[in-house]
């Protein structure tokens, strides 16, 4: 396990996702795939900054505490594990403002969020460009790859062409009914933009995959195993 570091959290700063019928959608930060890797990085010593667009405290995606998302304990452990950090969620960082070389590790959690605002934000983008550059983990869970879209060499290429990673499966999404009413896919988007897309032999299981520093997780089940990546990486 790396030595314990500096670790940047960039969450969306969305309270909705937009449908293709023009509806929006209550979203924002999945709240399993916040908390149980802040929980990990913070038991195994690190100190995390987290950063949204603008500095606007982040939405609870509070789909993601209803029955359908888990377990009872599972959920009351992250309920209250959010509450433990309720004040740091409070007064996020400007991401705009922030140097990812002061930083040992860079993730980002999912829910819709990221698809509404971090899919074309530049900020965001320019910062997983240097992210993906400096050979530093880089970790996406879950919808939150949709962040990789924003992300552009200077001859307008994108950086992560050609890497293996995952994300939530067009299959896990349209399992939802507003699933269906998706704009877009990520899966599809990321085939499409180049990216070596894989996922695991069935949805909703825990999978995850690395390539180079890029360190990325298919669905909310997976973020404890890809917490563990991330820690077990190697720091430049």
């Amino acid at each position: 396990m790396a030595a314990p570091g500096r670790a940047l959290f960039v969450v969306s700063a969305a309270d909705h996702w937009t449908l293709r019928d023009g509806t929006r959608h209550p979203s924002g930060f999945w709240g399993e795939e916040l908390a149980v890797p802040h929980r990990e990085f913070v038991s195994a010593g690190w100190r995390i900054t987290l950063a949204t667009p603008g500095g606007t405290p982040p939405t609870l995606d509070r789909r993601s505490m209803s029955r359908t998302a888990g377990l009872p304990g599972t959920l009351r452990e992250v309920a209250t594990y959010l509450g433990s950090i309720r004040e740091e969620l409070a007064r996020p960082a400007a991401l705009e403002g922030v140097d990812p070389d002061d930083f040992d590790t860079v993730f980002y959690p999912g829910g819709h969020g990221p698809m509404e605002d971090l899919s074309h934000d530049p900020a965001s983008g320019a910062l997983l460009t240097r992210a993906l550059r400096s050979g530093k983990p880089l970790g996406l869970l879950c919808h939150a790859p949709a962040a990789l879209l924003a992300a552009r060499d200077e001859d307008g290429s994108w950086p992560f062409a050609g890497y293996r990673m995952t994300a939530l499966s067009t299959t896990e999404e349209k399992l939802s009914g507003f699933g269906r009413k998706a704009p877009w896919y990520l899966e599809d988007r990321l085939r499409a933009d180049g990216a070596r897309y894989v996922k695991g032999r069935l949805p909703l299981l825990p999978f995850t995959t690395s390539d180079r520093n890029l360190h990325t997780g298919q669905n909310p089940a997976s973020s404890a195993r890809l917490a563990a990546r991330l820690l077990a990486a190697p720091s430049r």
